[in-house]
């Protein structure tokens, strides 16, 4: 709920702004705010959101339940727009809903990347990004948490208690309220109340070459593991593809060879980093996974 937040929307926006400019080392030409409003008429907080410099308020309305409509219809209409008359060359999306997965791939037509920023969970997980949109993004990069909290506070609120009895003493000093807690602040005493720690993880540094920065401890898999987990991965994709393709994709898939196609390339490292709990798969992998794929193809 909104009431439970307090939101300073010209840091958020700033550290949207730095993380966009940071990975695509380029300048921001623009932010688009999508929201709801009655009958379309901005209420106060998004007048001042709309009169934020380089920020386009786009508004779509509320249904009789109070749903938004017309939002993600908005953003998908003006992605395709801007990638349609080359506005940019890197769109950043911050968005986890399905219902943009065809507007992206639309717009990745014209020739523009699209890259998804996700908020990452308590765990540093991408929090409720559909594995679809994911599937047809370029990237997927997760916002700073810290950076969040400090712009998005949770706000406690206590019910009043009910008085016993009618109140004729005069009230003693009211007791100071407590402070703000961030969202990754809650969820994280959450955790920490209901589960013992965890043991200390048995992996090696990686070197992430998205973000050319240190990623996450990875686990260790010896070769028979591994291979064993590059088998099932290429199983699951080929036999998906075998059962959707339609005679000209699988003409396609064989023109291509050694090439893999886009699509299929991405569902084999998608899903290997998944299994192997690894954000980027390392290049020995990759080829491994290119090369069985062709190898099990050739052999069903």
């Amino acid at each position: 709920m909104r009431g439970s937040i307090n939101v300073e929307y010209s840091r958020l926006i700033d550290t949207l702004v730095d993380t966009a400019e940071h990975l695509s080392g380029l300048p921001t030409l623009r932010v688009h705010w999508y929201d709801s409003a009655d009958n379309g008429v901005p209420n106060a907080t998004q007048q001042r959101i709309g009169e934020l410099a380089k920020v386009k308020l786009r508004l779509g309305r509320f249904g009789v339940n109070g749903e938004q409509k017309g939002v993600d219809l908005r953003i998908g209409l003006d992605l395709v727009a801007h990638a349609r008359n080359s506005t940019s060359d890197v769109f950043f999306l911050v968005s986890g809903d399905d219902d943009l997965t065809e507007a992206v791939e639309e717009a990745q037509v014209h020739g523009v990347q699209v890259i998804l920023l996700a908020v990452p969970n308590a765990d540093g997980k991408s929090h409720g990004v559909s594995r679809h949109l994911i599937r047809a993004a370029d990237d997927l990069h997760r916002i700073d948490g810290p950076a969040i909290d400090r712009s998005v506070l949770s706000v406690d609120r206590q019910p009043a208690p009910k008085p016993s009895a009618p109140v004729t003493a005069k009230p003693g000093p009211v007791a100071p309220k407590p402070a703000a807690r961030t969202p990754l602040d809650a969820a994280a005493a959450s955790v920490a109340a209901r589960a013992t720690p965890p043991p200390a993880p048995t992996g090696v540094l990686a070197y992430s070459s998205t973000t050319g920065s240190v990623a996450h401890v990875m686990p260790e898999f010896d070769d028979a593991e591994q291979e064993q987990i590059i088998g099932d991965v290429v199983g699951r994709v080929l036999a998906a593809f075998r059962k959707s393709a339609t005679p000209q994709e699988t003409a396609e898939l064989e023109r291509a060879r050694p090439s893999i196609p886009r699509d299929i390339d991405r569902a084999l490292l998608l899903d290997a980093s998944e299994a192997m709990e690894r954000y980027t798969v390392d290049e020995p992998v990759r080829f491994r996974l290119r090369q069985r794929f062709w190898d099990e193809y050739d052999a069903g």
